[in-house]
This record gives C-alpha cells, structure tokens and sequence, in this order.
C-alpha cells in the first residue's frame, strides 16, 4: 500500500468523481461546464479546509489533458514558480493549484500576472479565506471566485463508503466492516471535514487486529479513538441534537450562564457553528430584542468573527455572546407585536388602506381623491401630527405593548405614551 495517506490516494480523478459540490460540479453546473466545454479559466476556490478544494482541482485536471502541478503560496518560491512557467511555455498549459494563495506575496504575484494574462498558467487557488478581504485585488481581479459548502453527513459517508470499497486506491483489499454508529461518528466529528474523516478512517482500519476470521471490525470506541473526539449523543431522527439547542435558547432566555455555557459547550464538541450563530442571532432579536438593542449587533460581530477564525478559537467570541445575552435584560413585545399583527392578517382582518394614504404620484390620483387629506408630519412641531393610519375596521387596534426591562425600551414607552394619549 501507498505510504501517500488515504485522503490523498481517494481524490477524484475525474469531475465526475467528486462528492458534494453540487452547485458548483453536477452537469450543467458552471465548473462542469467549463471542464466539458475545454474552456477553463482562473478561478479561486474558498471554504473551510477539507471540503474539496485541492480534491475538484485534481478532477479538473484528471478531466482534461493539461499538466497540473501543485504549489504553496507560503512554502514554495518564486523559483518554483519558474519550474511551473517553464513547463507551461513547453506544454502550452499548466493547471497551477496555488495552496494559501491568500499569502501570495508581491514578488510572486507580479511573476503571475503575465502568465494569468496570456493563459499559459491556469490558476486554481485555494483558501479558507474570503477571497473579498484576503485576496490582492490584482489576482482576484483575473479569477472566477468560487465558494465551496460545508459537506454533509452523508456525503462524507458515501466518501468512506466509497474508500472502503476501493480496492486500487482504498482499503477495499483488507475486509472490513464497520458498524453504523462508527459510521456515523467519523462523519459527523469532523466537522465537514472529509480529509480527516478519510485519514481517521485508515488510521482505525490499520491500527485493529483482524478477528480469527480475518475481519477487521471498527466500532464507536475505535472510531472516537481514532478522530481524537468523543461521540455525542443523537438519536435516531436527531430530536437530542435540537433538545441541545432548545435547552440552549431556554437556559439563555432565563439567564442562567453557567447552564448556556454548558450547551454551547456540548454544541462546539458537535462542531455545529451554524446552528449556534442562527440560534444565537434569534434569540439576540426574540429574547433580548428591545431591551437591549445593541446585544444584537454584537452578537452578530461575535459570529462573524468566529466564522472567521475557526473552531478551536471560534468558542471565545462565542462565549463572550453567550454571557452578554444571559446577562442582558430581555424583552419579546417585537415578536409578540409581529405575531399579533400577522395573525390579524392571516384571519383576514385587514380592510382597505386609507384614502390619504393612498399613492399619489400618477395623473388622476387627485381625481381619484388619492393622498389628498394626508398630513406630512415634518410640517408640524415635533414632527408629529394625529392622524389615522391603520385601516378603518383596526383603526383602534394595538399591537405593540412595551416592557420595561432595560432602558432603551423606557425611552420608546415613553413617546409611544405621548402618541397613544
């Protein structure tokens, strides 16, 4: 066996091989098109590490005739650089994969350029950085910028199931089986991250004694050793996964630290940043909403930066969210206002807007006796002036019912009391 890792020897050869991607590789998707049609162009692929970025470059080149080779933006220099450019005049193309490429420094660059221009060189970059922030305008200027998803749990199966099966480049040669629960556990511990759940996977194949019928069974225990994680507890239709999160939103609602810190806890080990910052940004705008506007801004600053920089470190500016909405005070009179106003609606309570309110900006609207009566409320002191704006059959209907929870919020009863009256 190849001493190359198995993450390595099971990338695609073909466009046709990779998993997940759909956007991006099924037919008719743009790449594929490009493949197909001969026509590559630059391009710059971003995404966590581990979803496919080196894997759909090494397909697109298995799928055409051109030589491809791999660098480093970091590691490798400007020399190196000249080997690949070399070959390119030689060949008349060369399929560049620029590893880091947002590390691409000046010298480097402006060595580029030229080849990018006159397309000897086609460059596929690869980062986990927004190419919007990281990348030298000049480079990202010449490449199409592709973003790459998260894979799914079944995809990083099927890819184990794939290696498992493959007897040229996987594990198809040992006999090996593997109980569902281990399965699962190397898809789901990764993160999305495919290269680790490959390499986990051999490690747990290479490092168990065959049984005395020459099988080699992984379970849990071999797959949790081996991914270094332990497995979290999710049954069947994955209802502990959003009990987790329930008790998560609750335990902040309640203001209970130490309990919303212990659930985020358990939602970081499941490595599920998606679902932390969407239910951390609701609850910043259901839970605390009014009374402390200012915590959702925040909160969504705390997220962007964690999506930023990555587990392990994402947990810090998680956990600095987590504790500010736990000790924030809360109020929900904007979702209970909302909902009360849909549910009007949806009951069929609305009626017919009123006339002086009506668009006024065509010929006839005044015939129409459009907007006519409206009074433009910056023409009276204070820029206000009573007036009817809800319907006729909900011109009493109150919806908004303000707490006093935190200060902003006393501020907006106070004017909302001086309008009402």
């Amino acid at each position: 066996m190849s001493i190359k890792p198995l993450a390595f020897r099971m990338r695609p050869r073909s466009i046709e091989e990779i998993i997940g991607q759909e956007h991006l590789v099924a037919e008719g998707k743009i790449i594929h098109r490009m493949v197909k049609a001969k026509q590559l162009s630059s391009m710059i692929l971003y995404g966590p590490p581990g979803i496919g970025k080196t894997s759909i470059a090494s397909a697109i080149a298995g799928s055409t005739s051109y030589a491809f080779r791999t660098l480093n933006a970091v590691t490798n220099n400007k020399k190196d650089m000249e080997v690949v450019a070399a070959e390119a005049k030689m060949s008349g193309k060369v399929i560049l994969l620029l590893d880091e490429v947002h590390r691409l420094d000046k010298g480097k660059q402006d060595f580029l350029l030229p080849y990018l221009e006159n397309g000897m060189i086609t460059l596929i970059g690869a980062t986990t950085s927004n190419p919007y922030h990281a990348i030298n305008p000049a480079i990202r200027s010449r490449c199409q910028i592709f973003e790459l998803k998260p894979l799914s749990v079944d995809n990083i199966k099927e890819a184990l199931l794939r290696a498992l099966g493959d007897s040229e480049y996987g594990l198809g040669e040992k006999h090996v089986t593997i109980s569902e629960d281990a399965l699962t556990h190397f898809a789901t511990a990764s993160n999305g991250d495919v290269r680790s759940s490959l390499n986990a996977l051999e490690l747990a194949v290479l490092s168990t004694e065959p049984d005395d019928s020459g099988i080699i069974r992984i379970d849990l225990p071999s797959a949790e050793e081996c991914m270094q994680r332990k497995s979290l507890s999710h049954d069947k239709d994955g209802d502990a996964h959003y009990d987790v999160l329930s008790a998560f939103q609750k335990s902040i609602r309640g203001s209970d630290v130490n309990a919303a810190l212990h659930y985020l806890g358990r939602l970081i080990e499941a490595g599920d940043l998606q679902s932390i910052a969407r239910r951390l940004i609701v609850i910043a705008y259901e839970d605390i909403g009014l009374a402390s506007p200012q915590a959702g801004a925040r909160t969504l600053a705390a997220i962007e930066t964690a999506e930023r920089v990555g587990f392990p470190e994402a947990r810090i500016p998680l956990a600095n969210a987590v504790i500010e909405l736990c000790l924030s005070p809360k109020s929900n009179s904007a979702i209970i206002a909302i909902d009360a106003a849909l549910a009007d609606i949806r009951a069929g309570k609305s009626g017919e807007v009123p006339d002086h309110l009506k668009d006024a900006h065509y010929k006839g609207a005044k015939e129409l006796g459009r907007g006519i009566e409206y009074k433009y409320p910056h023409d009276y002191e204070g820029g206000w002036v009573k007036q009817q704006y809800l319907p006729d059959r909900l011109k009493n209907k109150i919806y908004y019912e303000p707490k006093k929870t935190g200060k902003f919020e006393q501020a907006l009863a106070t004017i909302y009391s001086k309008i009402m009256k």
